[in-house]
């Protein structure tokens, strides 16, 4: 008999010893708390972070460093805290924005690897074992160093047959087993009505019950900015939108690299003892800047995650299925007050500007759909946003047969002494960091103050002071709104009181201070200040890393990006000129990579499905609006509908909508016709958002057969709510009753009363 039936079947006669007790402790929590101890450490430094200005000036003034980082991502941070740590003088450059690229698109899970266990146990596998050890020892030093930016989840896995309950349980306990005394919280058994009691939307039929494990989630952009803050703060040198386009050697052996600050285009020379790439899926351009003659390695594929709403999940349980129909794990999490789903595996091509695709997005939505009950109607017009994360999955150049790609992350030192870290995942970002800098001090003949790693246990940014109840102060303190507060605790732990010092006064008894830069999140004018001062320079980086506004709802960025785009302009000084070409990337930004485009031509192609009757109904509404007859709603037309239902702008809301209709609509709106024809009658807000939703040639006008297919998308699902339908609808009522008011007073003129 093969090792592998025997632990197959060892597996089972265990599972089947441990059923009985499963099911009679179902639901108990048991001990489901045990602390990590990792051992927190580092003082919180009091050193003032130095400007982004005062980063590139020390990039330019000729010191030579001893180790460059190429990548501001997870592992290039990592990086930079690692060796700056050490005592090595370390400079990292981004050629983008720190968490720009995969680091930023993660499913924002912090977890040690279910399925690699199962693979390790059931091949026998000493290498997928180690990896999940490693990994889940990252999972408890991320929860402990940085718990503003991450929390304990647990996970549902719904189980429809039988067999699979002891199969999964034994699974699940061996992961706690593993992780030792570094486990989250035991997991555990439910039945079939608590399953439903805790995930209520889950689909009942056949359901036999649940196993609950926990893993970590964490808010991965903020999480990687936090680590690359740190490393400032405590010496290195860095700079985003800072790229390296040539390396330089001496003898054979690196010397340094010809740097370009893609804010100014000016290009200059920074010495280095050592280079560390750390740029992910872009590893092979870097590695062929040093030989051109070299193998890629990389071998990209895109995962595609979707923003729903919240009511899809509840707010403190996840769901995951090991196994769909096409074999890929499919999930949906709660995050920031909604819920991710995802994600795909697709092959793809190494691109600065990954796209979500219609049919990644429908798969999903087909997966989701069949764990949900049938009042869940999951609906196209429900995704919020949606974005792709290139895997950089590689194979390993140290090894003769580089065809099979590396299960784990690989550390690569050139013969001209690049080191090349590559592969992982998001969770062990700070073990793949300390063997590229070990790598690295070994190749170069470095002398470090501390020959040893010193980060497991270190605090990041905002780790120091933060507690549970903290937002608490902020409140009572400053004024904040309750869920103001608990965001910008969660998101800056104790700089938040830095960040609550800059927000603007309301005007209002309550809140004191913070205005909103949109009324459905808990952002602030604040953090748009503080987030230039965490080196911000563009709007993207802003409405995308800084705040997670674009990833949370595309369409909300984009009515809050003309506010956004006016608060950096007076912190950077931008003119009218870079107002508008940070608009337009940003814009261009939301549409493709964010999935605003998608989400509009899915809407597009769906057809009018309506009877006559309703056509007739919906042509009727139309024309009310429509009084000269032209085809077509003008944004006069709706300034007049909204003027005769009573509504009133402010002075703000009418310059609100000057300053950001142009760029919306790319032009196609005049602004002088605007100017002229525009009256104290309509709320800015109201009408572009009214414009923005129906508008789909985005030619500043809404015809007939735009109206028609809104209609029937709402009635099909594909679009949950429309602003500009309730008006027509409620433009009816107000005609109607118009009518019947001069019937009556024609009656009694006439004496018909």
């Amino acid at each position: 008999m093969s090792r592998r039936k025997l632990v197959v079947y060892g597996a089972g006669a265990a599972g089947a010893l441990v059923t009985a007790w499963a099911l009679s402790a179902d639901d108990r929590p048991g001990s489901w708390y045990k602390s990590t101890t990792v051992a927190a450490k580092s003082e919180r430094r009091k050193r003032p972070l130095p400007s982004r200005t005062d980063q590139v000036k020390n990039l330019q003034a000729g010191h030579t460093y001893d180790v460059l980082i190429i990548g501001g991502g997870a592992t290039g941070a990592g990086c930079a805290l690692d060796a700056t740590t050490r005592g090595l003088r370390t400079a990292l450059v981004e050629a983008d924005d720190f968490a720009s690229g995969t680091s930023s698109r993660s499913t924002k899970l912090i977890h040690g690897g279910v399925r690699y266990l199962q693979k390790a146990i059931m091949q026998l596998d000493y290498e997928q074992y180690k990896m999940v050890k490693e990994a889940l020892h990252e999972r408890a030093n991320m929860l402990e160093v940085a718990p503003h930016l991450t929390r304990p989840l647990p996970i549902l896995l719904p189980v429809y047959k039988w067999w699979q309950v002891p199969y999964y349980w034994f699974g699940i306990k061996m992961y706690d087993l593993v992780a030792g005394d570094r486990n989250l919280k035991s997991s555990y058994y439910l039945s079939k009505k608590n399953t439903l009691e805790l995930f209520p939307m889950l689909k009942s039929d056949n359901l036999c019950g649940g196993i609950v494990y926990y893993d970590g989630q964490q808010d991965d952009a903020r999480m990687n900015l936090a680590i690359a803050l740190t490393a400032a703060r405590h010496g290195a040198t860095i700079a985003n939108h800072v790229s390296v386009v040539k390396l330089h050697k001496t003898d054979g052996k690196l010397s340094g690299a010809r740097v370009r600050d893609e804010l100014t285009g000016k290009e200059w020379d920074v010495k280095a003892k050592s280079i560390i790439n750390a740029t992910g899926p872009f590893t092979d351009s870097i590695r062929k800047m040093d030989d051109q003659t070299i193998k890629d390695i990389c071998c990209p594929s895109s995962g595609v995650h979707i923003v729903l709403p919240g009511y899809y999940s509840p707010e403190h349980m996840g769901l995951l299925d090991p196994a769909t129909s096409d074999g890929r794990v499919i999930f949906f999490l709660p995050w920031l007050k909604g819920t991710i789903a995802g994600t795909t595996d697709m092959p793809c091509q190494v691109t600065h500007n990954p796209k979500p695709t219609e049919d990644e997005i429908l798969f999903i939505l087909t997966e989701v759909k069949n764990y949900l009950n049938p009042d869940v109607e999951v609906r196209r017009g429900d995704v919020l946003s949606a974005w792709s994360g290139i895997r950089p999955l590689v194979s390993d150049p140290n090894k003769p047969d580089t065809q099979s790609l590396a299960r784990n992350h690989i550390v690569h030192v050139s013969p001209s002494g690049l080191v090349t870290i590559a592969g992982g995942k998001w969770t062990t970002y700070r073990a793949m960091a300390s063997e590229a800098v070990d790598a690295a001090i070994e190749s170069c003949n470095l002398k470090p103050l501390y020959k040893e790693c010193q980060t497991d246990g270190f605090l990041i940014e905002g780790a120091h002071g933060w507690t549970p109840t903290m937002y608490i102060r902020l409140v009572q303190d400053f004024g904040l709104e309750m869920e103001v507060a608990q965001h910008l605790a969660k998101s800056y732990g104790d700089r938040a009181f830095a960040v609550a010092k800059m927000a603007a006064m309301t005007g209002k008894r309550w809140p004191i201070i913070g205005k909103k830069i949109h009324p459905e999140f808990p952002y602030i004018d604040a953090e748009i200040r503080y987030g230039v001062r965490e080196y911000a320079c563009t709007a993207v980086d802003m409405i995308a890393r800084r705040l997670r506004l674009a990833f949370l709802n595309v369409q909300a960025a984009a009515e809050a990006l003309p506010a956004v785009i006016e608060i950096m302009a007076e912190e950077l000084k931008w003119n009218e000129a870079e107002k508008q070409k940070q608009t337009k990337i940003a814009a261009d930004f939301l549409a493709n990579e964010m999935g605003q485009m998608v989400n509009r031509a899915s809407r597009d192609k769906i057809p009018i499905n309506l009877n006559k009757e309703e056509i007739q109904t919906y042509i009727k509404r139309f024309q009310i609006i429509d009084k000269d007859r032209k085809g077509f709603v003008s944004i006069n037309d709706i300034r007049r509908s909204l003027k005769s239902m009573g509504v009133k702008p402010s002075d703000d809301e009418i310059s609100a909508i000057l300053s950001e209709i142009d760029v919306t609509y790319h032009g196609q709106l005049e602004i002088q016709d605007y100017l002229q024809n525009y009256g104290e009658d309509v709320t800015g807000e109201q009408l572009h958002e009214i414009l923005r939703e129906i508008d789909t040639n985005m030619n500043g006008q809404v015809e007939l057969d735009e109206y028609l297919q809104m209609m029937s998308a709402i009635k099909s699902g594909h679009v949950a709510y429309s602003r500009f339908a309730r008006m027509a609808e409620l433009e009816e009522e107000h005609h109607e009753k118009e009518t019947l008011k001069k019937k009556i007073t024609v009656e009694r003129s006439g004496g018909g009363l």
